[in-house]
């Protein structure tokens, strides 16, 4: 899904649906006892490498999940490949360092500070005077004041997707010089910094025109230390060339090629030697890494191929080792093919003919993969359990709590996390995550995991265990039933929640990456899934519960016991439960308390189906039974969750360095909006309250700080006691690299530096440059 998809500040905040891997993570950093801000839990992995050692020229290319139909990122159709792009080509006042939090890029600002408040906010820039546009212009307050006015909101004219921040200022001025520039608000802005970035030219944001169209496909003015080359449509790539203006430390690369390749295809092209960097699912990483590491002939150890089979070895020989077929096949087939039976020995040539091809393909496979390596860190986005409190069961906030006290998100984040040797702890924030400065645990205003506490609140609104439900309900729940399939193993659990087939929860699988923009659409693909299935701890049945036929099939999380019980097919009270139920399930007024989970069901969503099996056996722990919906990914966000037709969802925000106003409209109560209809903005759970709404405006008011971190802090605690959004864990990043690419890889938080990326001198370590200079 981000880098981080979309990030927060090209567009208003992204939503992302998930992924990772399994193998080695770079060094972890721990968290500071005192500090409740505490430290990145891991550490961004892209191969550093000091600009001495980096050869001159290359071609980086780069695959992304789109070309963007904007180059603007202030506009809503605005995807990950936009803000990309930006990076490269276009000033930016500040970058995101390795804790997630704002700093000062010097390479466009000498100083930036809040020079007055009284009786208004008053901010002055000091631009670096080498800083100019790629036609000799030097950068300015001509630029401040048009990028200002474009996006303040005051005129319709402009097809602006956010103006937060630029909304405040009353006025621009010029300083004292003409690299100074002088900004004063209306009202104070505590997130001052996140403005002017990425800055564009007063030629793009000067009209309204060439505001909304001039933009999109191209940038005839740049500032950074790649400038746009093209936007081809035709190839699905952009290209970006080395920006001969650029007056900070010269590109090492000649050109970025970003290449539009679906998640499912970029094995592929890896192996065509087609991609240099690439963020892979789970699958190509194992690929990648069996590649790295295909065995030890000394020992016997077989190599196995890519798609863990024993490859690169040969039965030619009647006396086959360990790298081909066993040495009785072995010898067995020898024999055949060289025996009296013509036509045997005929048919037995042509197989080992088959055998010895494929092998060699294989082999060819692995040793083009052998070139890479993965690269891996925890992106800056968490997974939450989204749950709808417009209206249903959830919109009693003693049922979400519930919910939510059900949960064991510690087990959660290990299932996900600790298969991929990255650090499985719970997110305990809405706003931050770890290392970032407004980041603390506010988890504690819900409370801990207790069944028991979960129930009595469960009871206090009235849901009762083994409750009567009306019988035309229970005939819709055992048709349910029917229609997930049953084939158990004998223990009743071969169907439930459209699992079953592998006979055991997958613990391998990352959280899949499907990123979804303000329009809904899908802005950073679908990553493929890793682990052995997607959960389902039945031996019988089939794979997701049956035939999936993409228009949304509703699995029932009900276990099907051996004396016939239906899923959600509720007996009087006083009934005994059948056989194999832990816990009576609940009622009230003649409805079972049952929740529709829904969940995309396309490639790259077999972990979120895997994370939502075992959070259903949690909540049926406490007697809520769940029923899965999987509809198909490009229908997933904008006809259930942003629409509200879904009780339980699984989707990720990426986390900002400015809270303040990037989560704001995430948690603000949903207000009526002048046709009746509920403004929700993006607060697609439904749940908000004024307490909520005020401390971020008061957030957002406040200079100081410590001040300001500690009304985020406050504010958090209460998103988590209105229990709309459940963090679970932060999101793992997978990214195959060239061996010898250099700065380039997992960026975990840090804004990439594009000058510095390249391909490692020969003789200094890595791979030999498979990527010529003139390539």
């Amino acid at each position: 899904m981000s880098h981080v998809g979309v990030g927060p500040r090209a567009v208003t905040r992204s939503v992302a649906f998930l992924t990772a891997s399994v193998l080695a993570v770079p060094a972890l950093a721990g968290c500071s006892s005192e500090d409740p801000s505490g430290k990145p839990l891991a550490e961004q992995d892209v191969a550093s490498a000091a600009r001495a050692r980096i050869a001159d020229g290359g071609t980086l290319r780069w695959a992304v999940d789109s070309v963007p139909d904007t180059l603007n990122t202030f506009q809503s159709d605005a995807d990950a490949t936009t803000a990309r792009v930006a990076q490269a080509v276009l000033p930016s006042m500040y970058r995101m360092d390795e804790t997630g939090r704002p700093v000062r890029n010097p390479e466009y600002l000498e100083s930036a500070k809040v020079v007055g408040t009284e009786p208004k906010q008053v901010v002055v820039y000091k631009l670096n005077q080498q800083a100019v546009w790629s036609d000799g212009r030097e950068i300015g307050a001509a630029d401040f004041v048009a990028q200002w006015r474009a996006l303040s909101g005051k005129d319709s004219a402009y097809w602006t997707a956010r103006n937060a921040g630029y909304d405040r200022i009353e006025k621009i001025e010029r300083g004292t010089g003409d690299l100074e520039v002088k900004v004063t608000f209306s009202r104070p802005y505590a997130d001052w910094k996140s403005l002017f970035t990425p800055l564009y030219p007063k030629d793009v944001m000067g009209t309204p025109d060439a505001f909304n169209d001039g933009a999109r496909r191209k940038l005839k003015v740049t500032a950074g230390p790649f400038a746009l080359k093209k936007v081809d449509t035709q190839a699905d790539e952009v290209v970006l060339t080395g920006n001969p203006r650029w007056w900070g430390e010269p590109a090492k690369l000649d050109e970025i090629v970003l290449r539009a390749v679906p998640r499912d295809e970029r094995v592929s092209e890896l192996v065509a030697g087609k991609l240099d960097l690439a963020e892979v699912d789970p699958d190509t990483a194992d690929q990648v890494g069996l590649a790295a590491a295909p065995g030890d002939a000394a020992t016997g150890t077989p190599l196995m191929g890519p798609d863990g089979t024993p490859a690169a070895g040969s039965d030619a020989s009647p006396h086959a080792g360990p790298q081909g077929r066993s040495a009785a096949a072995a010898l067995r087939s020898w024999a055949v093919a060289n025996g009296s039976d013509e036509e045997a020995a005929e048919e037995e040539v042509l197989a080992r003919e088959k055998r010895r091809t494929a092998q060699a393909k294989r082999e060819r496979r692995r040793q083009a993969l052998s070139g890479f390596e993965i690269r891996k860190s925890l992106e800056p986005a968490y997974t939450q359990l989204a749950l709808n409190g417009a209206d249903g069961p959830l919109a009693d906030e003693r049922v979400r709590r519930a919910v939510a006290r059900a949960l064991d998100r510690g087990a959660l984040a290990k299932a996900v996390l600790k298969p991929l040797g990255l650090p499985a702890e719970p997110v305990g924030s809405h706003l931050a995550l770890s290392g970032q400065a407004a980041y603390a645990d506010g988890s504690g205003a819900l409370g801990e995991q207790n069944a028991k506490e979960a129930r009595a609140l469960l009871a206090d609104a009235g849901w009762e265990p083994g409750g009567p439900v009306k019988e035309s309900e229970a005939g819709e729940k055992a048709a349910g039933a029917e229609k997930s399939g049953t084939g158990g193993d004998g223990d009743g659990d071969g169907g439930k929640k459209g699992g079953g087939g592998d006979g055991e929860t997958s613990d391998g699988g990352d959280d899949g990456t499907y990123i979804v923009g303000e329009d809904g659409r899908n802005g950073d693909g679908g990553n493929g899934d890793g682990g052995n299935g997607d959960g389902g701890n039945g031996d019988g049945g089939t794979d997701d519960g049956g035939n999936d036929q993409e228009s949304g099939e509703k699995h029932s999380s009900g276990k099907n016991t051996a004396q016939g019980g239906a899923p959600g097919a509720y007996a009087p009270k006083g009934t005994a439960a059948p056989a194999g139920s832990a816990v009576a399930p609940l009622a009230k007024d003649g409805k079972a308390l049952t929740l529709r989970f829904v969940l995309p069901s396309g490639p790259g969503s077999e972990a979120l189906r895997t994370v939502a099996d075992r959070i259903s056996d949690m909540l049926e722990k406490i007697g809520i039974g769940v029923e899965i919906t999987k509809v198909p990914d490009e229908n997933y966000f904008k006809d259930h969750v942003a629409s509200g037709e879904y009780d339980l969802a699984l989707y990720s925000w990426p986390a900002s360095a400015y809270p303040a106003t990037d989560a704001r409209p995430v948690y603000a109560k949903p207000v009526p909006a002048a046709d009746g209809s509920l403004n929700v903005a993006q607060n697609y759970t439904r749940v908000g309250t004024d307490q909520v709404d005020q401390l971020f405006d008061q957030a957002m008011a406040t200079l100081d700080e410590k001040e300001a971190r500690g009304l985020l802090r406050k504010a958090d605690s209460r998103i988590w006691a209105a229990a709309g959004s459940i963090p679970l864990y932060q999101r793992p990043q997978l990214v195959a690299a060239r061996k010898n690419l250099a700065n380039a890889g997992a960026f975990g938080f840090e804004t990439p530096v594009h000058e510095d990326m390249g391909f490692l001198k020969k003789g200094t370590g890595g791979a030999e440059a498979s990527v010529s200079p003139s390539s």
